[in-house]
């Protein structure tokens, strides 16, 4: 179970962000895919025409689960259990595309939202399972541009359609037509004040601040993740720089952040954030989080990158806590 959101600072630079949350570690790491590299996808090959980067993992042939490419297209993929419809065969007349392979496919040949509406229709995803999760996973994706304009792609039958996201805020399950009325119910929730009217004519005090946000769900269930993140997005202070941004998805994911062990499943596994993802979408670069180090990695794809990349590349991620010694400096005064 994942939560992502979109961003978009006062100068205009917008960001797509997801949590990975998952029993199984993926071991993810930033990995580059060059120009017009043909890729053995598990439902057939495919070629990219662009450059990419993002969250991947070099297995028995290129996989991603998000990324942001040299047009500034980025998308994620998050679990969709209970919704998907895949096909057991390709259609003679589309493309077969491994859902686990998506991101990868969107970002290597879709230049922009409007270019990847109309490729998607000629795209089938199959039913072909990843060795490393022994099935097929069931996959929705988040799609966003350097405008801020966000769309899904909830694949609930064989014709696949891009749709309009309009809080560029995505869960897991249910469909975002449920979520988006579900808002509905917390309508009232504001970051003011709001004073508490007596009770059987008893005059009554806060606890302190913040009764204008009582009410807001604290679980990790997908719709609470949704309704939390979306209010959090929306009364957050804006920001103006590209590091600034950042700083703050930090801050806004930390509430959605699952730490090992408070979320199990049936079989006694537990579901955690094995990594934050940011993408900025203005300057082509990707960031990566680990559960175990909270600095910020990343590469972004610089045009000597992308000119004179001929093979995938890995980046191997640092996992040692950081911890700043501040004893060595002079102390001010």
């Amino acid at each position: 179970m994942c939560t992502s959101l979109t961003y978009t600072n006062s100068r205009g630079d917008h960001f797509l962000d997801r949590t990975m949350d998952f029993d199984l570690d993926f071991d993810a790491r930033i990995m580059v895919m060059p120009r017009h590299y043909t890729v053995a996808g598990d439902a057939g090959t495919y070629t990219t025409q662009y450059g990419f980067v993002g969250a991947g993992r070099q297995l028995d042939h290129e996989m991603y689960s998000d990324g942001v490419n040299e047009h500034g297209l980025a998308i994620a993929a998050l679990y969709f259990p209970s919704n998907v419809q895949y096909l057991e065969d390709t259609p003679a007349d589309k493309l077969g595309i491994a859902p686990q392979d998506f991101v990868a496919w969107a970002l290597g040949n879709a230049s922009s939202l409007t270019d990847l509406a109309a490729k998607v229709q000629q795209v089938a995803l199959i039913d072909v399972p990843t060795e490393m999760l022994g099935g097929t996973p069931p996959l929705h994706f988040i799609v966003s541009n350097r405008t801020g304009q966000t769309k899904l792609l909830e694949p609930t039958s064989g014709d696949l359609h891009l749709i309009d996201d309009p809080v560029g805020v995505m869960t897991n399950s249910p469909r975002l037509d449920w979520h988006l009325q579900n808002l509905s119910t917390y309508g009232t929730l504001t970051n003011q004040e709001r004073p508490l009217a007596p009770l059987m004519g008893k005059t009554l005090k806060t606890q302190g601040p913040g009764t204008g946000a009582l009410g807001l769900p604290g679980d990790f269930t997908s719709p609470s993740r949704f309704i939390r993140t979306t209010f959090l997005k929306n009364y957050a202070d804006q920001t103006t720089t590209i590091p600034g941004s950042l700083n703050l998805l930090q801050h806004l994911l930390n509430a959605v952040t699952i730490p090992k062990g408070v979320k199990l499943k049936d079989d006694g596994h537990s579901d955690y954030t094995q990594y934050r993802g940011y993408m900025s979408l203005t300057d082509l670069a990707y960031y990566l989080e680990p559960y175990d180090n909270q600095v910020l990695q990343g590469v972004t794809l610089s045009d000597d990158l992308l000119d004179n990349l001929t093979e995938p590349t890995e980046y191997p991620i640092t996992h040692a806590v950081h911890l700043q010694d501040l004893t060595a400096t002079q102390p001010s005064k």
